[in-house]
């Protein structure tokens, strides 16, 4: 896993993922309270085995991804987090630029934990691509994540749709 940068904060580890994260994958993926703002539909362990090989193949191809949230004391499996190119088909000025995601556990939710990872991606961000610009999307009904996005300077750019569900384009170092 040379390839992916690992990244420390006061209290977490971002790293790269490893087969034996598979499990914790499929617990985090299938969970409706993660994916109810991101889908709406709870992965199946085949499509988190796909998922797993997506996150370790961007960064082969890319040179940047998704991280493996997890704690520092311990160990414990957050969540996933990173900056990628997922060529999603939105029109905005912005499609160039890395698009940031997250997804914690529900048990680490309002811990300040999505914000600490998303400091430390978009830091090594703006040293990597040599910009601090990047965008997101949002489910609309998705408060928390708003809120974190908002935190990390991210701004409301407009709305769009994907996969025919609202959603709101976020951008940041426009």
């Amino acid at each position: 896993m040379s390839d992916v940068p690992i990244l420390e904060t006061e209290r977490l580890v971002l790293r790269g993922h490893a087969l034996a994260d598979f499990d914790d994958l499929v617990s985090l993926w299938s969970d409706e309270a993660v994916v109810r703002h991101i889908g709406g539909r709870a992965s199946t362990a085949e499509e988190c085995w796909s998922r797993l090989h997506r996150y370790r193949g961007h960064w082969a191809l890319m040179g940047h991804g998704f991280w493996a949230i997890t704690e520092k004391a311990g160990g414990r499996y957050v969540g996933d987090l990173g900056l990628a190119d997922f060529r999603r088909g939105i029109q905005h000025p912005f499609v160039d630029s890395p698009e940031a995601g997250w997804a914690l556990a529900p048990w680490s939710h309002g811990r300040g934990y999505a914000s600490e990872a998303l400091a430390a991606a978009l830091a090594w961000g703006e040293g990597h691509f040599g910009s601090p610009r990047v965008w997101c999307i949002i489910d609309p009904d998705n408060a928390p994540s708003i809120r974190v996005a908002q935190r990390a300077g991210f701004e409301r750019f407009g709305e769009a749709r994907y996969h025919d569900d609202p959603t709101v384009v976020f951008v940041r170092g426009a």
